[in-house]
């Protein structure tokens, strides 16, 4: 096959758990061209990505309602004919299961060779895809789901390692910012050990964790260790309707911290990307930025609410899931996370 077109239209974390597959054809055509169809909001996940050529980028309309539902069909509409003009010989509808839109996508692009996953409980799903896999019935990991379809293409073996890269400018803007917030505290820690991201935010309201719980964690492992803490969160104030941040938990988190840690409100994903970079490890909640983490090959402790783990573990890096059974993070207390962190910065210091 000499072009390869995968389309992966939901989240982040889901972009994230795909690159595995895309890496996994990428070994068996080497000389194949690969694009992927992402949508304006998880884009910034493959960018950098060394086994892509290109990336079709569409908007979904709740992404763009200042624009016009006429004038989001339309671009959306050129999309599909560039990729169509493109003439694939195969593309992969990525998913978990079946997705009516995902195969409408996968027939618009006119590819000879359609894989996707199909339903027992939906006939229409048969006429859509000619390489067919069935929905799985077991839970499985995301990263697996998709190299079952890939599997159709002939592509078998494990599933390699997740790819997220971070843009080198992006990471020189970052450690400049926070130099620049305590130039004797932010002059060497790049690379080092001691750089602690926490991301405060989920988008779940089950999975996410008080940031009190967050300030007292922050304070134990500086007690600890000595590690500066770097403060990350989806930006935008918390009251915002369409799309509500955490700028106010962050802003009470570096004021109300003994050491006030770094913070950087990133305003991309290839700001948060850049950010999350430069960490020795990862404490966060469940989400996009946990996957993210997990891209950038980081030991990580997450605290979740009801997540199915067999699904969304952190693929291919040490990490510890901190949860409950009445599946509520804030019933994860700071001490448990502490010594979940520690436990984990001494098998990782051990070669463990």
């Amino acid at each position: 096959m000499n072009k390869i077109l995968f389309i992966r239209r939901d989240n982040i974390g889901d972009l994230v758990c795909t690159t595995p597959a895309i890496r996994a054809v990428r070994l068996k055509f080497p000389q194949a061209r690969i694009a992927v169809l992402v949508n304006s909001y998880n884009a910034g996940a493959v960018a950098d990505n060394p086994d892509i050529d290109e990336v079709y980028v569409y908007e979904k309309e709740k992404h763009a309602l200042s624009k016009g539902r006429l004038r989001v069909f339309m671009e959306n509409l050129g999309v599909i004919r560039r990729i169509r003009k493109e003439r694939f010989d195969a593309v992969v509808g990525c998913g978990y299961g079946y997705s009516a839109r995902v195969a409408r996508f996968a027939c618009l692009t006119g590819a000879g060779h359609r894989a996707g996953f199909v339903s027992g409980k939906k006939p229409m799903s048969r006429f859509l895809y000619n390489l067919r896999a069935e929905e799985p019935q077991e839970a499985i990991h995301e990263v697996e789901a998709v190299m079952r379809l890939v599997a159709l293409l002939g592509v078998s073996g494990p599933a390699p390692p997740l790819c997220v890269r971070p843009s080198e400018g992006e990471v020189k803007k970052v450690i400049s910012h926070l130099k620049g917030l305590n130039p004797l505290r932010g002059q060497g820690y790049a690379g080092k050990a001691g750089l602690v991201v926490f991301h405060i935010s989920s988008r779940k309201p089950k999975n996410r964790w008080p940031k009190e719980s967050f300030r007292e964690l922050g304070g134990m492992i500086q007690k600890a260790t000595g590690a500066e803490i770097l403060l990350l969160w989806s930006p935008g104030s918390f009251g915002n309707v369409l799309h509500p941040g955490d700028d106010e938990a962050a802003e009470w988190m570096s004021l109300s911290m003994d050491k006030r840690p770094f913070t950087f409100r990133t305003k991309s994903l290839a700001e948060l990307i850049a950010a999350m970079s430069l960490a020795s490890s990862v404490v966060c909640c469940d989400g996009g930025a946990m996957h993210i983490a997990a891209g950038l090959g980081k030991p990580i402790v997450t605290v979740w609410g009801t997540t199915e783990r067999k699904r969304w573990a952190p693929w291919g890096v040490p990490h510890v899931i901190l949860q409950k059974e009445d599946g509520l993070a804030s019933a994860v207390n700071a001490k448990e996370a502490f010594d979940a962190f520690m436990d984990l910065t001494h098998r990782e210091g051990s070669g463990r």
